[in-house]
């Protein structure tokens, strides 16, 4: 059975045009994905992504645990601050990647990917076995709504929030239009924005005054679609695509996100370490396409006339207007931003340029 949010309703008011993904009834878009995309590069839009997950963590052994479970270094995290993470196997590949947010001492908030929250809840309770902690997935009694864009500021502002120092990645229990929530300086955009966590009966409230408030801003709700060229543009990895359980932190060149000096030891661990030390196989990068094919998910790379890899996300860049795309390849040297590879499309191979990531500036960084 496909589940909706609690916002499904207004969706289709909004003319939306509805999918299902990952188990979820969702809105694809509700006018086009070049609009809705430019709506959130220039002004402000409004998301509903109420099918991630929400899961808490506590108890006197709640640090430690997370810290066994996780690349990163939670007991040096401070309150109220996030942290994006990993959730490792001992192969050092990934469940899932998530954003870890301290609420207080020994409390934690995880914010898991929709497709993963059973995976997830799942390897945690096998983790915890041996620790004093309690994991209380909430998902289904929480709606979660993301404003996004160089004009979410102002918006919040006029909605009565005074975040003028609230820095990036943090989160803070506020009140906004008489409602108590969590709003987290975080997105998926590469914009500035919040993500604000709520019970599911304040959602639809909350949403028509949010766009009721944006009109002036150019305020727009935004779908799957937009969301998911957002964040290519930016260069955000999509589990299931760009990230599995048999890709490790460091092949997925997210090594800045793992501390090179933490002491305790955690799932994969070894493989991870090593990877960093002696390098990696394979490696992810970025390309642009010399002529107007697109690239899609699986589609097969070559270099100098040899299979290295395959494309795990592509398409249109609505801010540049090129075809763009990210790919695993054989880790070789001369694979490096200006070198050409092919992609095979259509039984036929078209050069693409390497390129850095992310594709546009990201701006969302407060």
């Amino acid at each position: 059975m496909v589940k909706q949010t609690y916002l499904h309703n207004e969706h289709v008011k909004l003319g939306a045009k509805m999918v299902d993904f990952a188990g979820w009834h969702m809105p694809v878009q509700y006018t086009s994905i070049i609009e809705e995309h430019k709506t959130v590069r220039e002004n402000v839009g409004v998301f509903d992504v109420s099918h991630m997950g929400e899961v808490f963590v506590s108890g006197d052994d709640a640090t430690a645990f997370l810290n066994k479970v996780v690349p990163q270094s939670i007991d040096k995290l401070p309150y109220e601050k996030a942290v994006y993470c990993q959730l490792t196997k001992p192969n050092g590949g990934l469940t899932d990647d998530l954003i870890i947010y301290k609420l207080g001492i020994e409390s934690y908030l995880i914010i898991c990917n929709a497709s993963r929250v059973d995976e997830d809840v799942n390897w945690l309770s096998l983790n915890a076995r041996d620790f004093d902690v309690k994991i209380d997935n909430q998902s289904h009694n929480y709606s979660l709504i993301a404003i996004q864009g160089p004009k979410a500021i102002n918006l919040m502002q006029k909605m009565g929030y005074n975040i003028e120092n609230q820095k990036s990645f943090t989160i803070k229990s506020v009140a906004i239009e008489g409602i108590k929530l969590l709003a987290s300086r975080t997105g998926y955009t590469g914009e500035d924005g919040f993500e604000l966590l709520i019970r599911n009966n304040d959602a639809e409230f909350l949403w028509n005054r949010i766009l009721e408030k944006g009109q002036e801003f150019g305020i727009k709700p935004i779908g799957l679609g937009a969301r998911d060229t957002l964040r290519l543009e930016a260069g955000l990895h999509l589990y299931g695509n760009d990230l599995n359980e048999d890709t490790t932190p460091i092949e997925a060149g997210l090594s800045w996100s793992v501390p090179k000096d933490k002491k305790e030891d955690y799932n994969g661990k070894d493989v991870i370490m090593s990877q960093i030390q002696y390098g990696t196989n394979k490696k992810l990068i970025g390309f642009e396409m010399l002529d107007r094919n697109i690239p899609r998910h699986e589609y097969e790379v070559y270099f100098n006339k040899e299979k290295v890899g395959e494309v795990t996300s592509g398409g249109v860049a609505p801010t540049s207007g090129k075809n763009i795309g990210m790919a695993y390849v054989k880790n070789i040297a001369e694979i490096c931003p200006d070198s050409i590879i092919q992609v095979m499309i259509r039984e036929k191979l078209h050069d693409a340029k390497v390129v850095k990531r992310p594709f546009v500036q990201k701006r969302n960084r407060v």
